[in-house]
């Protein structure tokens, strides 16, 4: 097999792997099952939790096979991917702790019924 023949089927399967992610993301999305939907966990639905974690994987390969990360040093590939992970951490607690804070906030002020 050439090298040019091994990056083609190497392309196909991580297309069919980012494939995949995304069909079961629109599948979810679309049917929106009430139990993943209407469960909170951690200040957010399951349904929410598990597109965050399928978004993160999807991008992860993307950074692995398309940016080149796995042909580099592993200090690199932490270089790059962790202050990512951790940024990202940041960010989703303090969307959902002020998003929930806030709500709480605006409930005090607003009134739905007369």
């Amino acid at each position: 097999m050439s090298h040019a023949q091994s990056h083609t089927a190497l392309i196909w399967k991580v297309f069919a792997f980012l494939s995949i992610i995304t069909i079961v993301e629109v599948i979810l999305g679309i049917s929106k099952p009430d139990f993943l939907y209407l469960t909170k966990v951690l200040g957010t639905s399951i349904l929410n939790w598990i597109f965050l974690i399928l978004t993160l994987v999807k991008a992860y390969g993307i950074a692995w096979y398309f940016m080149h990360l796995k042909d580099e040093k592993t200090w690199l590939r932490r270089s790059i991917v962790w202050p990512v992970v951790f940024l990202i951490a940041y960010l989703t607690f303090f969307v959902l702790y002020e998003g929930g804070a806030l709500g709480d906030i605006l409930n005090e002020w607003t009134r739905w019924t007369y």
